[in-house]
C-alpha cells in the first residue's frame, strides 16, 4: 500500500475473516493491526470488508465502521447463513 499510496488512490481490502479456520492459512491478529495502521496513515482512501466481530471493531476503531446484513452462500446457497459484514472506511 505504501508504494502506491496517493490522494487519488482507493484501496479495497478483503482480508481473511477473523476467527475462521477454513482458509488453510495462518493470518494472525497482527496482520489486522498492521492493516488498520496502514489505513489510518494512507493519503488515499481505504475500504475494507470483513466479518463483524468485537475484536475487529476494536482494531479498526480509529476508522469509520458500518455493519451491514449479508447472506453467506456456499455451493449454490443450500446452506445460506445470515451474518453481519463490517465495512471499514478511512
Amino acid at each position: 500500500m505504501v508504494r502506491y499510496d496517493s490522494p487519488d488512490t482507493v484501496f479495497y481490502l478483503d482480508p481473511l475473516y477473523w476467527e475462521t479456520t477454513r482458509y488453510g492459512s495462518d493470518f494472525g491478529f497482527e496482520h489486522y493491526a498492521k492493516m488498520a495502521e496502514l489505513a489510518v496513515s494512507c493519503s488515499g482512501k481505504v475500504v475494507i470488508s470483513i466479518n463483524d466481530h468485537p475484536d475487529i471493531r476494536e482494531v479498526f476503531n480509529h476508522l469509520n465502521c458500518q455493519s451491514i446484513p449479508i447472506t453467506y452462500t456456499v455451493g449454490g446457497g443450500a446452506n445460506a447463513a445470515k451474518r453481519q459484514e463490517l465495512i471499514v472506511t478511512s
